[in-house]
């Protein structure tokens, strides 16, 4: 599990599906609950002017499409992920 500080300031606890690598950067899908559908993220992973690592969501289109297909393939058709304006 992971906090996240959400858009509204409340921390958020997320549970990792998976971790993947992309054009040099490393992203996690996240999930907020296990019960059916949940709302999960795709994080990438940063670092802080401290060097702490943080993540932030993903909101670059292609970047998206792109790391959202590989995580569709890594977990073999268990997760479905449809874009925010879909839902």
């Amino acid at each position: 599990m992971i906090s996240f500080v959400g858009e509204d300031g409340e921390n958020v606890e997320l549970i990792v599906l998976d971790k993947t690598e992309f054009n040099g950067n490393t992203y996690i899908l996240a999930e907020e609950s296990e019960e059916d559908e949940t709302f999960a993220y795709i994080l990438k992973q940063e670092q802080d002017s401290e060097k702490e690592i943080v993540y932030s969501i993903v909101d670059d289109d292609k970047e998206l499409d792109a790391v959202a297909a590989i995580f569709e393939e890594l977990l073999d058709g268990e997760v479905d992920i449809v874009p925010e304006d879909e839902v």
